[in-house]
């Protein structure tokens, strides 16, 4: 293989999906911080790629469709996203036009998107190779536009390969399940994590490791977010305390997901399990009952799934650490 991954622990998985390949579509199940779309990616230019002889060379990394793909303007690659992740991951609207209104971008995939796939997959291949669309997450797209994707997945064109990448296969429709070929695409093994974290120059990296679940880059991610060893250490004993500031700038969704961690782990201490996310001294001074854990777990759930809500950052900030605070402290009242 001539092209080379972003992350080393995509190269066995890409080798035993071009070698063990069957039908027309892949579906990539796993965590998204193990490298999940830039695997999908990597599949896609595999499928397109005009420079090499036989399937366990490609991609080759060099050939004009190579270019093509890592340019982001190959005609025969459509690559759909949510608008939400467009900005991220690097990857042009399909239309830019200006928006009417200041809404914020839509984390769905929406039927409008799937009619365009169908259109673009029926299309004839510019360069005569495949016609390739890539779906991520795939769990985004809405009801109506599952079910126009089914359509093409059941029928489809004779050029067209289709990958679908899922942070919760369970949300997608049996009947598409069926009719993708699968790969499980799990953590890599954590030696190979911290090593891979160490040469990003990441001090410490178990410890933004274990915050991030084990995922090496979601790990990486939030140390680009400002988020150092130290501080994650230092959020359970501050929340304890009510310190107002642990939480001071956070993008709420992300705040959530951090107190989610502290909920789950404060959980694990208190019924005698091992936390995940932080060591157990980091909950020294917490006095937390599981009724009061429980509590909280439940509230979070609750924020979390009204996380877009224009909320005043400030005072809901305020307001989590009051309640982290009650919560760790809940055998006491």
């Amino acid at each position: 293989m001539s092209v080379t991954l972003p992350y080393p622990w995509l190269e066995a998985p890409l080798r035993e999906l071009l070698a063990h390949q069957r039908g027309h579509a892949v579906l990539l199940a796993g965590p998204q911080g193990v490298g999940q779309f830039e695997l999908a990616l990597a599949l896609a230019q595999a499928w397109l790629c005009e420079g090499a002889e036989g399937h366990a060379a490609r991609p080759c990394g060099t050939c004009a469709s190579c270019a093509l793909v890592a340019s982001h303007t190959h005609p025969d690659l459509m690559v759909l996203l949510p608008e939400a992740l467009q900005e991220e991951l690097g990857w042009a609207p399909l239309e830019a036009e200006p928006k009417a209104s200041q809404a914020k971008p839509s984390r769905e995939i929406k039927v409008e998107a799937l009619r365009r796939v169908v259109e673009f997959a029926q299309q004839t291949s510019s360069r005569g190779v495949a016609k390739v669309v890539l779906i991520h997450p795939a769990e985004r797209m809405n009801a109506v536009a599952a079910n126009t994707l089914l359509k093409t997945l059941e029928e489809p064109p004779g050029m067209a390969r289709f990958i679908l990448s899922t942070e919760a296969i369970d949300a997608l429709l049996p009947t598409i399940r069926s009719r993708c070929q699968h790969l499980r695409l799990s953590p890599p093994p954590e030696a190979v994590a911290l090593a891979w974290l160490a040469q990003q120059g990441m001090p410490r990296p178990e410890v933004l490791l274990a915050a991030a679940g084990g995922q090496p880059v979601s790990a990486l991610q939030l140390q680009q977010q400002g988020l150092d060893a130290q501080a994650w250490l230092q959020l359970p004993e501050r929340l304890a305390k009510g310190d107002a500031e642990a939480l001071a700038g956070w993008p709420v969704p992300r705040a959530v997901e951090a107190l989610q961690k502290v909920c789950h782990d404060a959980l694990c201490v208190v019924t005698g399990a091992r936390p995940r996310y932080f060591a157990p001294e980091c909950f020294r001074h917490a006095r937390p009952s599981l009724a009061g854990l429980l509590a909280w777990s439940r509230e979070l759930s609750r924020v979390a799934r009204h996380e877009e809500h224009p909320w005043n950052a400030g005072l809901m900030l305020e307001s989590l650490v009051s309640d982290a605070q009650r919560a760790l402290h809940s055998d006491a009242i």
